[in-house]
């Protein structure tokens, strides 16, 4: 039983996701992009960084490597799948999960801890939530402001895809707790299936002690035992 994390030639955040499931007792394993996943796979991470340099769009390029049509595969018989920032700039550019990730509405790249607001609890990657549960993670992108066409935004909402919206401490959802202009304030979202995921902040970099918050922790044990 393998958790795979991928790794593309740019990627920056493999190492910490790799030690934070192996904290929670994952049986991790980094996974060079060109060798595809182990045989064993029982989840997959796409962590952050900046796959081929984020050249053309973030994530493009990473997008139309053949593992990732080895981890589409894995999606449709459900595998659990997490891409986080990169990772889910890869998936929506392969088409894992509806709309696209853009240039942030400050045309800056953001490195902030920010709150998010749990919009569907029954999911593997929330299971350890309440709906309406605030969580404190960090994000650090410049391409993180999510869109999406209005047919497949009133898709997602009735299918009740949104995994999280960034908010106010108390949950409140406002513009001002928006940091990068994201569509309807949505920070993750779901794929076809409730066993894959994206979101753009990093729940590795808030799942071990001596970072200091543990509310990653939750989203991380969707991938473990």
């Amino acid at each position: 039983m393998t958790v795979a994390v991928v790794r593309f030639g740019g990627s920056n955040c493999d190492r910490d996701a790799e030690r934070a499931l192996e904290h929670l007792g994952a049986d991790a394993e980094i996974v060079w992009y060109e060798d595809g996943l182990p045989a064993d796979t029982t989840g997959v991470v796409l962590p952050g960084g900046f796959s081929y340099g984020d050249y053309l769009r973030a994530g493009a390029m990473a997008a139309r490597t053949p593992i990732v049509n080895e981890i589409a595969e894995a999606a449709a018989d459900g595998v659990p799948v997490l891409g986080v920032c990169n990772g889910a700039q890869i998936c929506a550019e392969a088409g894992l999960v509806p709309g696209a990730f853009t240039v942030n509405e400050s045309a800056r790249f953001q490195c902030e801890p920010v709150h998010l607001r749990v919009e569907n609890a029954d999911t593997p990657f929330t299971r350890a939530y309440d709906e309406g549960d605030v969580l404190e993670l960090p994000i650090a992108h410049g391409e993180g402001r999510y869109e999406v066409r209005p047919d497949a935004r009133d898709r997602i909402e009735s299918e009740d895809r949104v995994l999280f919206r960034y908010c106010e401490p108390d949950g409140t959802v406002t513009e001002a707790a928006n940091p990068n202009g994201s569509r309807e304030n949505v920070a993750g979202v779901l794929g076809e299936r409730a066993s894959t995921a994206v979101l753009m902040p990093h729940p590795e970099r808030a799942a071990l002690p001596d970072l200091g918050g543990l509310d990653g922790q939750g989203i991380l044990a969707g991938l473990t035992p």
